[in-house]
């Protein structure tokens, strides 16, 4: 048995796609996934799988929540070992860092750097983002909520023909502990 993430986008957000984490789990259950847990309402959840990997599971899951609830999600499914992998190979120094400064991008396939050649980083200093496996790393010093940098980051542009979604670090960090062996 692995145990895995999946890593909802867009979901319970404003009052649109509602997905509740209860029907979200009995969902999950029915697909014969085990031990499914739920982490805050916007849309992570820790499951273990017997067989599937990540890919075919995201897949699976995506077209039962498009049946049983009427809209797409985007979901990622990650395991443990890539989760510890994106948060030990964080570029900005996270433990000297409010969890709300930081931030990660899951990104659903690795994107070339060309990709953001439209963003100067100089126009959004002291913000700062890195790429790295399948991920975007973003330093906003004073929030998600005030970035103009995540903001360039995250128009349809940037990112079409990808599942991304953006978790902060507090989250980064339960999601590795919450799929790690023996949890």
């Amino acid at each position: 048995m692995t145990t895995f993430a999946a890593l909802l986008r867009g979901i319970n957000v404003g009052g649109n796609k509602r997905l509740p984490m209860a029907e979200l789990r009995t969902l999950m259950t029915g697909l014969g996934y085990g031990s499914v847990a739920t982490y805050l309402q916007s849309g992570q959840a820790v499951f273990t799988a017997a067989q599937g990997d990540a890919e075919s599971l995201a897949a699976e899951l995506t077209e039962a929540i498009e049946e049983r609830f009427g809209f797409v999600a985007g979901v990622l499914v990650r395991d443990h070992a890539y989760l510890k992998a994106i948060a030990d190979a964080c570029p900005f120094p996270a433990a000297d860092l409010a969890a709300r400064q930081l931030h990660v991008t899951y990104l659903s396939e690795p994107v070339a750097p060309e990709r953001y050649t439209d963003i100067d980083p100089a126009a959004h200093l002291p913000e700062e983002f890195r790429l790295g496996d399948r991920a975007l790393y973003l330093y906003a010093p004073d929030g998600l909520g005030r970035s103009r940098l995540a903001e360039a980051l995250s128009r349809p542009r940037i990112h079409k023909g990808l599942t991304a979604t953006t978790r902060n670090w507090n989250t980064v960090l339960k999601l590795v502990e919450l799929t790690a062996p023996g949890t």
